[in-house]
């Protein structure tokens, strides 16, 4: 059932059939919770939005392909329209973090409800994986692993923002080509 609700979630975002409503503002002022449209090649806008300190290469990742980054915020759900980070793992896949623009708590900088998508870019069902973690050493990480041809997510933490998004895949063969962390948001 996975695998069908992956492949029609991708060619809905492929065919334009789907909308992303765009994120509510934050309400705190300062950088880490300000957001800013992101101007998509050919002037179309997806609804989508960047935290405004989402680390280098995130704006290049969201403007390459805005299907997929419009099917992968419409994954994680209603409201997870702001980016805060996303990375390319050469030919294999692609990893977006997304947040709904609310608060899980009063500390706004890490209680942020967070979604992790890794999105398989091979055109092939490969075993693959995404683990996301969040900056509280008590909390469980919450994961998706197994064989997909579209994406493996989408995992959840309310509190993820300054956590890590942990990708996986495998070829055929059983090769690693994916193994890597990706810090959620800017941090430092």
């Amino acid at each position: 059932m996975k695998t069908a609700i992956h492949a029609g979630v991708a060619a809905m975002a492929v065919l334009g059939l789907m909308t992303v409503t765009p994120a509510a503002s934050a309400a705190e002022p300062g950088a880490t919770a300000r957001v800013e449209t992101v101007a998509f090649a050919g002037g179309q806008s997806v609804g989508l939005t960047m935290a405004e300190n989402a680390p280098a290469g995130t704006r290049e990742i969201l403007e390459s392909d805005t299907a997929a980054a419009a099917a992968a915020a419409n994954v994680c759900g209603s409201g997870y329209t702001t980016s805060v980070s996303a990375v390319r793992y050469g030919v294999y896949g692609t990893t977006y973090t997304w947040w709904n623009g609310t608060y899980s708590g009063t500390n706004h900088l890490y209680d942020r409800p967070i979604c992790a998508v890794f999105f398989n870019d091979t055109s092939y069902t490969r075993y693959m994986g995404i683990r996301l973690k969040d900056n509280y050493t008590a909390t469980a990480d919450t994961e998706d692993f197994g064989a997909f041809s579209q994406y493996a997510g989408p995992v959840y933490q309310n509190k993820g923002y300054c956590g890590e998004a942990y990708s996986y895949m495998e070829e055929a063969s059983g090769k690693v080509v994916v193994d890597n962390l990706l810090a959620v948001g800017s941090c430092n």
